[in-house]
């Protein structure tokens, strides 16, 4: 696979989908989650944006419907476990299951100059469990046909295992055939714990937006035992860090815009059966096995 540029990874080769394909995309109100699905309904497929904002999803629809694309809108918060519910029933009712689930929706209270852990819960909750719980919701209806259905994680390379310098969680984390969910969740629950009791900064968690980045860490750990767990089972998991992206996350700033951003999303989301990985990180374009983090 070629990863050299955003414009490489943005065509794949072999169109294998259609409009029968099924691709929910969360967060998708703004942002590359917006750019996704844009993306992904060019492409022919039939696309659901999510959003927690009723009232900003439905604007977001109704911007690409302007613009000749179609795309379905339901509510969904990835934080509120009755709204997961609610969208798994709705899902399954109106197309029977789907093909490809790409977890955008995230938070952060931080920005570029600040680096407070005051709403850490909640980031952990929308960032970590949110996606988590989408995922198990949503588990009986992947169709997994011949093509392969695929998770795609947006992550970032603030959750890579360098920025953890804590050498107890590291190992923890490194310990592939050991590592199990309970584990990650033990982790997070340490974390909050710290930050509870105000002793956070002694333990070696990253430095830099730590509460976003330690969800990113839990999110990439749970991607790759998930991974594994499926292994042969008709479902990838892999997790995409867009990089520094213009956003409003970003307060605007960052080195490529948010429709770059989506086309390498959507070209990994889309990868050819036969070509499709499973396990990896991708930063940027480059794919690491998560063994290296």
């Amino acid at each position: 696979m070629n990863t050299s540029s955003a414009k490489d990874q943005s065509s794949p080769v072999k169109r294998w989908w259609s409009k029968d394909t099924v691709a929910v995309v969360t967060g998708a109100n703004k942002g590359i989650g917006f750019a996704t699905v844009k993306k992904l309904a060019e492409l022919g497929l039939t696309v659901i944006l999510t959003a927690r904002d009723p009232e900003k999803g439905e604007k977001a629809v109704e911007l690409l419907r302007a613009q000749g694309i179609d795309v379905w809108f339901k509510r969904l918060d990835v934080a509120d476990m009755s709204s997961i519910t609610d969208f798994a029933s709705w899902l399954h009712q109106m197309f029977g299951g789907l093909d490809i689930l790409v977890n955008n929706a995230a938070v952060s209270f931080n920005d570029l100059n600040t680096n407070s852990v005051e709403h850490a819960e909640t980031v952990i909750k929308t960032n970590f469990y949110g996606p988590k719980l989408l995922i198990e919701a949503l588990m009986p209806l992947f169709r997994r046909s011949s093509s392969t259905s695929r998770i795609l994680n947006l992550s970032s390379r603030l959750g890579l295992l360098n920025k953890v310098t804590n050498p107890t969680i590291r190992q923890r984390l490194l310990q592939e055939e050991t590592l199990e969910e309970g584990k990650i969740d033990q982790i997070v629950t340490q974390f909050l714990s710290q930050v509870k009791d105000g002793t956070w900064q002694e333990h070696g968690w990253p430095t830099v937006w730590t509460d976003y980045s330690v969800s990113k860490l839990a999110l990439n750990a749970y991607s790759r035992v998930l991974a594994r767990r499926l292994e042969g089972n008709g479902v990838s998991v892999n997790c995409f860090c867009p990089g520094f992206t213009r956003t409003d996350m970003t307060s605007g700033w960052g080195q490529r815009s948010a429709d770059e951003a989506a086309a390498a999303a959507a070209a990994l989301a889309l990868l050819p059966p036969e070509e499709l990985p499973t396990g990896k990180f991708f930063k940027w374009c480059t794919p690491m096995l998560y063994s290296k983090l």
